[in-house]
């Protein structure tokens, strides 16, 4: 492992905190309640190590490995803890910035990353503690996707189509006679969203066909449907609160209370997996064209503009998988080729800005659960697991320089953000801004065929 310090940085940097603590505790010296605030407070999640404060958020990641989830420091990339678990793992922030949703076969089991902030009047106090895997689990039957969206996190079972929707404050307390339930007709692979005045966006079908999206008000109302979404699959949420489900033959667009379709210029375009930006009009998606194909590697990306309601196609110069999709904090469009290279597109021209040589070139494996190169998004840093070598590797989104890698005892495959940030306190009916879900790549398919 490297151990050169970031060449710089455009967000708060995770590596300059522990040099930072004298000055921030300095600061907070002064407040007549700073002794209070210098001890965390104690919830349903207290950990049985002792917390440390820090100066900064100190991001955490969970790659997922054949046999367990390990935490990896985001600053050094120092693996904090080696976490058993059985079977195939999967991982999605849990919408607090500390936990963890680990889907396993009893359902969505909550991970403490080790890392928090809490607010304390004009600015937070941030910890860390030994990360663990609690014994709290949302029940579900083949767990699927986990959304977050403006302090609300929807946790969607394939097995029975049950929604459940929580603060996302409150997601280590686990199951809770408060949560937002609802049941679709019928169980399918789907996905739900939840706004910021209680509008649930959730699509509709069965085992066999996925043909809709409904929207239903805080009273659970139907106000919106949409049967013109064959193939529904991923969501993502774009500037202006406004929802993207992807389709076979386009996007469906939901802002405003209404849905609108943007079709795909081929009869059969598919955009089954996208990112989102708070920071963009413009949803980044993926863009297939061939329905029989048993592997498609596509190299194309599609650009939806919400405010216009149109598709852009772009070309790049290599293939992707389901794993390369995510957005810059500014909102640039990034995917991860299979040429190794990170490229930056400028969503609202579709230029490619540069492409950066960042792992060996690769090449799709056929089953979707094999490890393949994935990437995300935090504070001026890609995170780049890349499995052939068992590395995971940190890069300057702006520059392309690797600042620091690490290689793991195992083959690393999923990787989901704790960014160690104070959350997002919501009341239910405020029209608050929305939460950032540059980690929403929640979706993934196989020939086609999504898992």
């Amino acid at each position: 492992m490297t151990t050169a310090p970031h060449p710089r940085t455009r967000r708060a940097a995770p590596a300059l905190a522990l040099a930072l603590t004298a000055t921030l505790l300095a600061a907070c010296s002064g407040t007549s309640d700073a002794a209070d605030a210098a001890t965390p407070t104690p919830t349903a999640d207290t950990t049985t190590a002792p917390a440390v404060e820090r100066a900064a958020a100190l991001p955490r990641l969970a790659v997922t490995y054949d046999g367990g989830v390990l935490v990896l420091d985001g600053a050094s990339l120092e693996v904090l803890a080696d976490l058993p678990a059985e079977g195939y793992l999967r991982v999605n922030p849990a919408g607090d910035h500390r936990h963890v949703l680990v889907s396993t076969a009893a359902g969505f089991q909550v991970l403490d990353a080790g890392t928090w902030g809490q607010a304390h009047g004009d600015h937070a106090h941030y910890y860390t503690s030994e990360p663990r895997l609690t014994d709290v689990t949302f029940p579900a039957d083949h767990p699927g996707h986990a959304v977050v969206h403006d302090g609300r996190t929807a946790l969607f079972a394939d097995g029975t189509g049950e929604v459940t929707v929580v603060d996302s404050t409150a997601v280590a307390d686990g199951p809770s006679d408060d949560a937002r339930t609802y049941t679709t007709p019928h169980a399918h692979h789907g996905v739900a969203v939840e706004l910021h005045d209680g509008t649930l966006v959730v699509s509709e079908g069965t085992e066999d066909a996925r043909t809709g999206v409904r929207a239903l008000d805080a009273d659970g109302d139907e106000i919106a449907a949409i049967d013109t979404c064959p193939g529904v699959h991923g969501e993502s949420v774009a500037q202006g609160d406004v929802v993207a489900i992807g389709c076979q033959d386009g996007v469906v667009l939901f802002a405003d209370g209404a849905f609108t379709k943007v079709p795909s210029p081929d009869a059969y375009g598919r955009i089954g997996n996208q990112a989102g930006s708070e920071e963009s009009p413009v949803v980044l998606g993926d863009y297939k064209t061939d329905p029989d194909a048993e592997l498609e590697r596509p190299t194309r990306v599609s650009l939806v503009d919400t405010r216009t309601a149109t598709l852009r196609l772009v070309d790049l110069p290599a293939s992707y998988t389901f794993r390369s999709l995510a957005r810059g904090d500014d909102g640039e469009a990034i995917v991860l080729g299979t040429d190794g290279a990170l490229h930056v597109l400028d969503p609202e021209t579709g230029a490619l800005v540069r492409s950066t040589p960042v792992v060996d070139a690769w090449e799709e494996p056929t089953e979707w659960q094999t490890p393949r190169p994935a990437v995300k998004v935090h504070a001026g840093t890609a995170y780049v697991t890349d499995p052939a070598t068992r590395r995971v590797l940190a890069v300057d989104v702006e520059t392309g320089e690797i600042y620091r890698s690490v290689t793991l005892d195992v083959v690393p495959d999923e990787v989901a953000l704790a960014t160690g940030e104070a959350p997002e306190h919501r009341d239910h009916a405020d029209d608050a801004t929305h939460d950032e879900h540059d980690e929403h790549a929640h979706d993934d398919e196989h020939a086609d065929h999504d898992h």
